[in-house]
């Protein structure tokens, strides 16, 4: 019964999804047959009217060739994302469970109760023991300082860069957009100054600096450079995604302010987008819809993740118990918006018959939610939190391998903040799953409250880059998460 269910409704998508297609073919096939009925005398008619009303006909030729000309000249021109890196921190920063229990003790900043929150939240957070930390939160006594900051940044974003420049052949020189975003260390110079110094990048570079907007701010980031390639034309844009811990780790005893401690590790990525058609061979994917939600008009909304002082003046970044279900709003609010780019008629005929049912017939009738699965092959989930991955997987009805990638890349490399979409699609890559065609879904969640979509083309079937994060162990997962 189950399966004779499933084939119908897989006939119906196929129907509903072909409908115009099978409507154009049956009105070229009508217009032929009428043709086909037309005398020499009709053509030759229409000759003797063209040939007397040759200004008509000039005209009219060039109002269509001004059209086109305007049309082309004005679309949107596409942006193909050649490549990306993903940094991969050395072995010696990695903070396993005991590890982090100890050093957190060894520091004397946090007290019993504290300590034995953190190793809860830590075992039940879906992190494994191959996680990474910086250099400054693995000494004794903690040095935090901005010296460290700057290490942690130059290490990250350079080690990224240096991996892009090799695997793609470009030149530092020939990038003409550069946006960097992290949300919670921007010295002086900024760190997008850092990099043109450090590649000494043209006099003439559009760069960006984004701080303060979370890990949603990737996509932020790749929707301004995408912004960019439409202005300047026949260029490269880099767009670099991080997150500093250095100076950023929580060392009170409040516990709201505790999670991120458990949470974010060190990592961050790099991608090369450009709008020259001569690079369409050999990239990777081509930019479809970005598509940005923001909650900030509400109050609680904009204080559910929010960086703040305890009452002893100790800084730290506090998460809301209403976190989820904001995120919920978010994520509801922005695939409104989505659904109508991506979603098969199919899927949208459905869900607007069950809307108007609802208003007309019955109030209380369950809202229809679409599915997803039939717009996109693979789903690159902000690796945010184990519940963030559960709560989407419920919501959108994923199956476990849609959202593997998430729930592996937080084991392995924790919540690196922006970055982790990055992670996830070099899991799908390295598990050799993308094929030509394939659509892939980035969904990130970030401070404000954003909730943005990002939704790629493959442009071939992907192979994983030389320097991918999990070459070497890629083989090794899926591993069961226990909780």
């Amino acid at each position: 019964m189950e399966r004779e269910t499933k084939v119908r409704e897989a006939r119906y998508h196929y129907l509903m999804t072909h409908l115009l297609t099978l409507c154009f073919l049956s009105f070229i096939a009508f217009t032929i047959s009428i043709q086909i009925q037309f005398s020499h005398i009709n053509f030759h008619a229409l000759y003797l009217h063209l040939k007397y009303n040759l200004a008509t006909l000039v005209v009219f030729s060039s109002l269509l060739v001004f059209g086109l000309t305007c049309y082309f000249m004005t679309r949107p021109r596409p942006v193909y994302l050649v490549d990306y890196a993903c940094y991969r921190p050395p072995q010696h920063l990695r903070a396993d469970f005991r590890k982090y229990m100890n050093h957190a003790r060894l520091t004397g900043h946090f007290d019993d109760s504290s300590l034995e929150f953190q190793s809860k939240i830590l075992q039940h957070s879906g992190l494994g023991d191959e996680t990474y930390l910086p250099e400054a939160l693995h000494e004794i006594p903690l040095q935090p300082s901005m010296a460290k900051a700057r290490q942690e940044a130059e290490e990250v974003i350079f080690g990224v860069l240096d991996n892009l420049f090799s695997a793609t052949g470009v030149k530092p020189k020939d990038i003409g957009v550069l946006v960097v975003n992290c949300s919670l260390f921007n010295p002086t110079p900024s760190l997008s100054a850092m990099i043109v110094n450090k590649y000494k990048l043209r006099g003439n570079i559009k760069s960006f600096n984004l701080g303060g907007m979370g890990c949603s701010a990737g996509v932020i980031a790749v929707d301004l450079a995408k912004d960019m390639l439409q202005l300047h034309r026949h260029t490269y844009a880099v767009v670099v995604s991080t997150e500093n811990i250095t100076q950023n780790s929580y060392f009170g005893n409040k516990k709201s302010m505790l999670i991120p401690n458990c949470l974010f590790r060190l990592g961050g990525a790099a991608l090369l987008l450009s709008n020259r058609s001569s690079d369409k061979r050999r990239s990777k994917y081509k930019m479809m819809h970005v598509v940005r939600t923001h909650l900030g008009s509400d109050d609680s909304a904009f204080r559910c993740v929010y960086q703040q002082q305890d009452e002893k003046g100790k800084t730290g970044v506090s998460l809301s118990k209403d976190l989820m279900a904001i995120a919920g709003n978010a994520l509801k609010t922005n695939i409104t918006t989505l659904g109508p780019l991506v979603l098969p008629i199919s899927e949208q005929l459905l869900f607007f018959v069950t809307l108007i049912a609802r208003k007309l017939i019955n109030p209380k009738m369950k809202p229809y939610i679409p599915d997803f699965r039939l717009a996109f092959d693979h789903f690159c989930i902000h690796a945010g939190g184990r519940a963030v991955i559960d709560e989407l997987e419920k919501n959108l009805r994923l199956e476990a391998i849609q959202v593997e990638a998430s729930r592996m890349t937080l084991h392995r490399f924790g919540n690196t903040s922006s970055s982790s979409i990055w992670y996830e699609l070099a899991y799908i890559e390295g598990k050799r799953r993308i094929k030509k065609g394939q659509r892939v879904w980035q969904i990130a969640f970030g401070s404000g409250f954003k909730c943005n979509s990002a939704v790629w083309q493959a442009l071939r079937n992907v192979k994983p880059s030389a320097n991918s994060p999990w070459l070497d162990c890629v083989d090794r997962y899926p591993v069961k998460i226990v909780d």
